[in-house]
């Protein structure tokens, strides 16, 4: 089969086989991307419109236990001006958004053991006391079993966890020796087990990815069937082992939003940040290319230089108010609109949801 053949299988059956994929990342043409874009957008409106989801992120601490060979807040990094937010600002970024017309917040951190369960869940559970109708979705890494229940029972919707690559051995180049995938792959499969909508996502064009990694992330997402993919091109950060190594390809993540949309298609997938880094339209094109998930920064302004986990960042310096009228313009001129809504997957039971 040719590639437009293999794009269109997919899109019928949901699933190509390991070599099928290793075909298409080797070597699609920008007419492929540009088929793939075509359908992925058709199907991205087939089940939801011409409606974005919008997430407000507070990223809430730069302190992290973790070395990762790739991330610009790795705990080796002596360059890094750490920060954390108190629970009483975490609360004030989402009130904050709250009236900016966000329903979902997303708190973000590295690995920071300075904020246990306990406190974790007082944040979660004070934040859905003032927003009932809002969802609160986490992203702190790895955790233990009862600590990802706890969280649940204190109301939160769900949970990021970024695979990064579903290759064990690629995973041990990326990382230091004391991370495990099989941890991580086992915290993924607890977090489903437990009722979160799950997100996990690799890094596309990380050091080291060769298209057959690329092939078996594929297959994981369509045997894993996460509720949300968060994927961006690698970018490096210039305090980190891979300061040298080249950024991501913008054409390929595009590519693989497409092929996501086809294979998951009521999954929510973000235009991430690091689109819009690498390219000043890059949010633009990953909606058209079947995205439609848009998730502007609430943190403080002050602290937002600092949570940078490869250079260039962009974003850096706007009012979370201006953050958002910016990104409903821009999905504007491209035909979509901002919904104010929780967006949550549609296999998420709601009643069970306001918790």
């Amino acid at each position: 089969m040719n590639n437009i053949e293999l794009i269109d299988t997919l899109k019928k059956n949901r699933h190509l086989e390991k070599e099928q994929w290793v075909q298409l990342f080797d070597t699609f043409t920008d007419d492929d991307r540009a088929y793939a874009a075509q359908k992925a957008s058709q199907t991205a409106k087939e089940q939801f419109g011409n409606s974005i989801f919008i997430r407000g992120i507070v990223e809430f601490s730069n302190v992290c236990k973790n070395d990762c060979l790739y991330c610009g807040i790795r705990r080796s990094n002596a360059n890094c001006e750490r920060y954390r937010l108190s629970q009483e600002q975490i609360l004030d970024c989402c009130d904050a958004g709250y009236e900016y017309g966000f329903r979902t917040f997303v708190l973000q951190s590295g690995e920071d053991k300075s904020y246990p369960t306990d406190v974790l869940c007082s944040i979660v559970s004070d934040i859905k006391k003032a927003h009932p109708d809002c969802a609160v979705t986490l992203s702190v890494g790895e955790l233990e079993y009862d600590d990802y229940k706890r969280l649940f029972d204190a109301g939160a919707d769900r949970y990021l966890l970024r695979h990064e690559t579903a290759n064990e051995e690629h995973y041990g180049k990326l990382h230091p020796s004391e991370m495990s995938w099989a941890h991580r792959m086992k915290c993924l499969e607890q977090l489903k087990e437990i009722g979160y909508q799950t997100g996990c996502g690799m890094m596309v064009g990380s050091p080291f990815q060769t298209s057959e990694h690329l092939a078996e992330d594929m297959l994981f997402l369509e045997r894993f069937k996460p509720e949300m993919i968060g994927m961006g091109p690698f970018l490096p950060h210039k305090d980190t082992p891979f300061r040298d190594e080249p950024a991501g390809s913008f054409e390929l993540t595009l590519l693989l939003i497409s092929l996501c949309r086809l294979m998951l298609p009521d999954c929510l997938i973000p235009a991430t940040t690091a689109l819009g880094t690498i390219r000043p339209d890059g949010r633009e094109k990953g909606v058209l290319a079947g995205a439609n998930v848009i998730m502007p920064n609430l943190s403080p302004t002050d602290v937002r230089k600092k949570y940078l986990l490869y250079d260039g960042k962009i974003c850096t310096g706007d009012e979370s108010a201006q953050c958002r009228a910016c990104l409903e313009r821009r999905m504007e001129s491209i035909g979509y609109k901002v919904v104010i809504s929780r967006g949550d997957h549609k296999s998420y039971d709601k009643d069970s949801s306001l918790r």
